[in-house]
């Protein structure tokens, strides 16, 4: 199966890339507007040979490995005290279901204010967006577990760490990796456009720098890189959810 999909992407890719290339040629448009393929992929390794993209991509994936670490740490202990303790979900749940819906991107005047300009304000932005969906998706998936399990434990008498570390954890597992999957692509998702505001560096401000020098081969470049990186970080944690249920179903077998 896998590569018969392989193969359907790169005939994708291939008709993208040929659908571009005829719109570019037809099109009335400067190839300073609209730059065709060759003089994107020309300039993509210019940058690459330069070690400016690089240099990018990394400060990107610096801000975006901290912030989404961060908000793991704190977000899933959170959404797993909720999900055991129904008066604490009661006080805490309203509140975070008010800010859960405000964009990332409308903190960004008070991100600026409170942390200045450089990382800090582009690492909370991330830390936002990837902190509440883990703690719902804890909290959610804490409340599905079987109530016979908690009973199994009391029988055992089992501690409360002991519930926590052999019930509680191993449950949510599954539904945890996969929120992990989704707030990891909304975290990268959030730092370009925080990187476009906040920092002097990184991929998102690759692509504000390049249009305001009319570069929009460079632009493209940003994007492609973006996409690229994306792709590989839904991949890794694709693998994980993988290699997660097997050890899930190898434990319960």
């Amino acid at each position: 199966m896998r590569k018969p999909s392989v193969t359907a992407g790169l005939i994708s890719f291939g008709v993208a890339v040929v659908v571009w290339q005829l719109a570019t040629s037809l099109s009335n448009w400067s190839p300073h507007v609209f730059p065709g393929p060759v003089q994107v992929m020309t300039s993509f390794w210019e940058l690459l040979r330069s070690g400016d993209l690089v240099k990018h991509a990394v400060a990107s994936l610096y801000r975006v490995t901290l912030g989404f670490y961060l908000s793991a740490i704190l977000g899933i202990p959170l959404g797993m005290f909720l999900g055991r303790l129904p008066i604490a979900k009661m006080l805490i749940n309203p509140m975070i279901q008010f800010l859960r819906p405000i964009s990332p991107l409308a903190w960004i005047p008070l991100a600026m204010l409170w942390f200045g300009i450089g990382d800090p304000p582009a690492i909370f932005l991330i830390f936002l967006s990837s902190f509440f969906p883990l703690v719902v998706s804890t909290t959610i998936a804490v409340n599905r577990i079987n109530p016979i399990y908690f009973q199994v434990a009391a029988n055992f008498n089992l501690t409360r760490t002991e519930v926590i570390t052999k019930v509680v954890i191993p449950a949510i597992v599954p539904s945890v990796v996969t929120a992990l999957r989704l707030t990891v692509t909304i975290a990268w998702l959030v730092v370009v456009a925080a990187e476009m505001i906040a920092v002097q560096s990184g991929l998102g401000y690759l692509i504000l720098d390049a249009r305001n020098a009319l570069r929009m081969d460079y632009v493209m470049n940003g994007m492609i890189a973006i996409g690229l990186i994306g792709l590989t970080l839904d991949g890794i944690m694709r693998r994980m959810g993988q290699i997660e249920s097997a050890s899930w179903g190898l434990v319960t077998g």
